[in-house]
């Protein structure tokens, strides 16, 4: 019998390769712990009925002598990346029935090197969230603790991986949506450079913010999706050629700690002890530590919060009953807009459409969204600036462990405040990862942020491994 827990991308797939077990046999292994876990987290939406018809085909491609370090290998999907012919419903009643019409290209090219997709993974309604508990399907819950969320907005990713129902999973990082559900279910969760892998066939939240990225159990598994899903595609216009990804050129060896943007007021003190001890693990085995000031990232938060709600309302618009999804029929068409969209949003989408609208309308734009993107710009350049003098950049991912379902969803600000050492990331579009590094007293997971340049990834990686091999 499979132990799904030791398993890895890495060591699945040479086994696979060894032929220890076909992709078929590993198929029906997860989705016999899917049907056994998913009725109580609520990780995945839908699992898809041609998994094993897909296992397969792998099967066929490894007989063949094909090494593909994905070949085989089974993924969870986020509900918001388009997977030709199923459902992606972005966890909203507005897109319940909605098929995609094309693959995403991150999915093409997982299908390329033959990986097969389980299925589709709850969220937060259109990536809005940090719980996971704003879907219109109902909440997922922490594998670790089932009283607690496991994050969002790619709570189910992140569940699907730590509960062993898939081995690796995509989900979208907007303001730390990858690396904060990551650290709640201690896995790999990665935000890579803004621009690095196409947006393509994922559904737009914040478009100048939103990353596709993998969630996966080790370091070294990280890494492979990467490699397979980055690159430059000409059907995304913020994707970068590939002539101007420049990446830095020294091993990273010094690390910039902002102390006094993470020892502050609300940081849990389990979380401030974890993250004190990673440092003086990685100090000792040759990484110097360097307190730096970075101004303006305490206003990262309150940009955010302006910036991404703007591009919500301008995204969202097109969700309107009339070309495509749910369509609720009015007395005039003006009444059947007002009722689909009414119906069809939650409360936090309708919040946040609002807010974005109020940002951008006329005699506010200049006070509010005009003043965000100077700020932003400032953020961008503290970082900039900051890269001049450290490698990395490192902190807690998250300032507190997975908190209980219904602790903050009457407090829309107390959530908010879940996101604030991730959101910097996206603001600038630095690649940052989450790398499991601890547990709290109650067992809870706790995740340490590694931050590096653009077009650092390979930073990340060698640092991450360090702190990985310290946990493990």
């Amino acid at each position: 019998m499979l132990n799904l827990k030791e398993l890895t991308i890495k060591n699945a797939g040479e086994a696979l390769r060894r032929g220890d077990f076909s992709a078929r046999e590993l198929v029906e292994a997860y989705i016999k712990e899917i049907k056994v876990k998913n009725p109580s987290i609520n990780a995945y939406l839908e699992t898809f009925d041609d998994a094993l018809s897909a296992a397969d085909d792998a099967d066929s491609r490894l007989k063949k002598g094909d090494k593909s370090p994905l070949l085989g290998i089974p993924f969870a999907v986020k509900d918001n990346i388009l997977i030709r012919g199923k459902i992606a419903s972005g966890a909203s009643k507005i897109l319940s029935n909605y098929r995609a019409s094309y693959d995403a290209t991150a999915i093409a090219k997982l299908k390329d090197a033959g990986a097969i997709f389980l299925g589709r993974t709850n969220m937060d309604e259109f990536a809005m969230g940090s719980s996971t508990e704003n879907s219109a399907y109902g909440p997922t819950k922490n594998p670790i603790d089932l009283s607690r969320v496991p994050g969002g907005s790619s709570g189910g990713s992140a569940a699907a991986v730590a509960m062993d129902g898939a081995l690796a999973a995509l989900g979208s990082d907007t303001g730390g949506s990858i690396r904060q559900p990551a650290a709640f279910c201690g896995v790999v969760g990665l935000k890579t450079t803004y621009g690095a892998v196409s947006r393509s066939g994922l559904m737009a939240m914040g478009s100048s913010l939103d990353q596709i990225g993998p969630i996966a159990k080790t370091i070294d598994d990280a890494q492979i999706i990467f490699n397979a899903i980055s690159g430059y595609d000409p059907l995304d216009s913020t994707s970068v050629p590939e002539t101007m990804r420049t990446a830095p050129s020294k091993k990273p060896k010094v690390l910039g700690v902002p102390r006094v943007f993470i020892e502050r007021e609300g940081i849990d003190k389990e979380v401030i002890a974890n993250f004190k001890e990673t440092l003086s693990a990685l100090e000792s085995v040759g990484y110097e530590l360097r307190d730096i000031d970075l101004p303006r990232l305490p206003h990262s938060l309150a940009v955010y919060y302006i910036v991404m709600p703007a591009e919500v309302s301008t995204n969202l618009a097109r969700f309107d009953g009339v070309r495509y999804g749910a369509r609720k029929e009015g007395e005039t068409l003006l009444n059947s807009y007002l009722k689909t969209r009414g119906e069809g949003f939650g409360r936090e989408a309708r919040r946040r459409i609002m807010l974005g609208t109020y940002v951008l309308s006329s005699g506010y734009y200049d006070a509010y969204y005009g003043k965000a993107t100077a700020v932003r710009a400032l953020i961008t350049e503290d970082f900039r600036s900051a890269f001049c003098d450290v490698d990395a950049i490192v902190t807690p991912t998250t300032p507190t462990p997975a908190f209980k379902l219904g602790e903050k969803t009457a407090n829309p600000l107390e959530m908010y405040l879940a996101d604030i050492f991730t959101v910097p990331v996206n603001l600038a579009g630095v690649p940052a990862i989450s790398v499991p590094s601890g547990r709290t007293k109650e067992g809870l997971p706790l995740g340490f942020q590694i931050i590096a340049p653009w077009w650092g990834e390979a930073s990340l990686f060698e640092i991450g491994r360090v702190v990985e091999k310290r946990y493990n």
